[in-house]
């Protein structure tokens, strides 16, 4: 028999029973969150630290780099070749999502409809996505190459000349386009099939009888009802495509002439060529808010969506 004793509930529970029931919850997620303090929080509120001081090589040795404040952003935004290198990202980020999107595109229509080997020859484009970028970069830069290249050779075999892709400033840029959408062109395509393939056959058998033609169902059934998955695959291939380094620094060096000097490559450049680790950090800094932008653009874009649906 259990005795009650006044003042006292039969539901009342040990503390220490009741703060285990609370607080494991917070127990369960206690790793995640380490691992973003570790991986993520601490590595970029330390680079914003290094960017509001005087950081170079002989204040990095001696730990007593002076507060500057805002004085490396204002050196970055007036200086002509950040300006220059955020130009060429711009052109290389749009030139890349606009060609892989297309083809990444086209590639997913045609496989939405199973046929046989089609497995077997999406693995196989699959495979220029799995390479890592060196890879790829070392890759392109000897199909390329202006005196041994394969790529060359075969214009000049059919009468258009053998031209020195990766040494040439006005071809250089579009080399290095034509090597990230080589990687980029099976990403789009695995994330747009799934999205084509859940639109159901029955609205397109519909539209069909109505009369609509191919172009009238894909412009009013596959457009629209792949408008989400589009969107994430666009934010997505600007965030990949705008911090890209290592395909371009293979390739080309960011040269010739700073022709290929990308975002990512000019902060390289200046905090480990240069040593102004200082501007570094504020340059990179700008660079994540930049994509942050990118990300608070699409989640604005998706709410809309939302509301409209």
């Amino acid at each position: 028999m259990t005795v009650v004793l006044p003042g006292t509930s039969r539901r009342a529970r040990p503390a220490g029973r009741t703060w285990r029931r609370k607080g494991a919850p917070y127990l369960y997620v206690l790793p995640a969150l380490l691992f973003l303090l570790a991986l993520e929080v601490y590595p970029i509120a330390y680079n914003v630290r290094n960017s509001l001081i005087d950081l170079n090589v002989g204040t990095f040795l001696g730990g007593d780099a002076p507060f500057v404040g805002l004085d490396n952003y204002s050196k970055v935004l007036n200086d002509d070749a950040f300006r220059h290198a955020v130009g060429v990202s711009v052109v290389f980020t749009v030139a890349c999502i606009v060609l892989q999107f297309s083809v990444g595109l086209a590639l997913a229509l045609f496989f939405a409809r199973p046929f046989p080997g089609s497995g077997v020859l999406r693995a196989l484009l699959v495979l220029g996505w799995l390479l890592p970028g060196v890879v790829t970069g070392n890759l392109f830069r000897w199909l390329l190459d202006g005196d041994s290249g394969v790529v060359p050779w075969l214009t000049g075999q059919v009468g258009l000349g053998e031209h020195a892709w990766l040494t040439d400033p006005d071809s250089a840029l579009w080399a290095a386009v034509a090597t990230n959408v080589w990687v980029g062109i099976p990403f789009n395509m695995i994330l747009l099939l799934p999205g084509l393939q859940a639109i159901p056959d029955e609205l397109y058998e519909a539209a069909a009888i109505d009369g609509a033609g191919s172009w009238a169902r894909f412009r009013h059934i596959t457009i629209p009802l792949l408008k989400p998955v589009a969107l994430s695959v666009i934010l997505l291939g600007v965030i990949y495509t705008f911090k890209v380094f290592d395909i371009v620094f293979v390739l080309t060096g960011g040269g010739p002439v700073d022709a290929t000097t990308v975002l990512p490559i000019e902060i390289y450049n200046v905090s480990l060529k240069f040593f102004r680790f200082g501007e570094g950090a504020a340059a990179s800094t700008l660079l994540l808010l930049a994509m942050l932008v990118v990300a608070g653009v699409y989640l604005w874009l998706v709410r809309r969506e939302e509301r409209t649906a």
